[in-house]
């Protein structure tokens, strides 16, 4: 049984939370999220907390009110204070650059340079040449932009070359002895 599920989510006095069915939107200042829940759970809105329960007693059931409560609570922590990705270059020649505040431009050491298209929601900085900065108020897409853009040239495990996440540590392989 999910323990997560019976714990409440506290809702800031900011946000405006709306329950119409199955379907809930999340809303601060200019910022909307908005999220059908699975049908085995059952959510109330009572004095500033969101409850969750499932309709029948199974393990199923609880795991998916789990699945729910952390969604939510995402989703109230991407309208306040939004999610954050960093992401760093590393190798001889590997530089980034943005074009036209949508287009992130990558030269990663192909014959080509590799050019991304921002999605809607989402905002890049590059700080440096060798950092990416991906910040956005719905968490499933900023990991899944991070990860789009790492998929170009992921860390390589000879020389640690590519693209890896700023607190993600690659284990290097030793090279083979004669």
């Amino acid at each position: 049984m999910s323990r997560i599920a019976k714990k409440s989510v506290v809702v800031p006095p900011y946000v405006e939370v709306k329950l119409s069915g199955q379907n809930i939107v999340v809303k601060n200042d200019n910022k909307s999220l908005s999220r059908v829940i699975h049908n085995s759970v059952i959510i109330n809105y009572v004095d500033g907390y969101l409850i969750f329960n499932s309709k029948t007693n199974s393990s199923r059931d609880w795991a998916q009110a789990g699945t729910a409560r952390s969604l939510v609570y995402s989703m109230i922590v991407g309208v306040t204070k939004g999610f954050l990705k960093t992401l760093q270059l590393l190798g001889v020649g590997f530089r980034t650059s943005i074009v036209n505040s949508n287009i992130v431009q990558m030269s990663l050491g192909y014959s080509h340079v590799i050019k991304y298209l921002v999605p809607d929601g989402i905002v890049i900085e590059c700080p440096s040449q060798i950092e990416i900065i991906i910040k956005g108020h719905d968490k499933q897409l900023v990991g899944q932009v991070a990860s789009d853009i790492r998929s170009y040239r992921i860390p390589e495990v000879y020389k640690g070359k590519g693209i890896r996440y700023s607190d993600e540590i690659v284990r290097i392989k030793e090279a083979k002895k004669k």
